[in-house]
């Protein structure tokens, strides 16, 4: 009996861990939750950020900061793109502000150190995990 509860614990927290969408399954964030580096720049650095698909958080919208400074509100399966000026960058993630209820109660800081350099597109995804909950990664393309 014991060995059904430990494997339904597994499984159950197993499915609380995201994963990549598809390209072609992702979604654009819409204008009305872009707030900035929409505008092309010359010269300018592209980063594109998706968030995962899954379970965990799927019913809050994540806000993404650029240099601390609200950039959009990411819904599960969604994707942005933004033009940085070249330079060193900090991108992070944290709960959005806006929203109502428990979704604007949590506690979510997370950030990276991004250099951005002229030309180039850098790729990071959003990602939930049963242990470590939400976090912003690299995303080797």
């Amino acid at each position: 009996m014991r060995v059904f509860w430990v494997m339904l614990i597994a499984v159950g927290l197993s499915g609380c861990t995201s994963f990549r969408a598809d390209s072609e399954h992702l979604k654009t964030v819409p204008a009305d939750r872009l707030s900035a580096w929409q505008q092309p720049l010359t010269p300018s650095s592209e980063l594109v950020v998706d968030r995962d698909i899954g379970i965990m958080g799927g019913g809050c919208y994540v806000a993404l900061l650029i240099d601390r400074e609200p950039a959009a509100l990411m819904a599960v399966g969604e994707v942005a793109t933004f033009h940085l000026p070249p330079g060193e960058h900090i991108v992070g993630i944290t709960t959005d502000k806006q929203g109502g209820m428990l979704c604007s109660k949590g506690r979510l800081n997370r950030e990276l150190r991004l250099q951005a350099n002229p030309g180039e597109r850098q790729h990071l995804r959003i990602v939930s995990e049963a242990k470590s909950g939400f976090g912003i990664v690299p995303d080797p393309r």
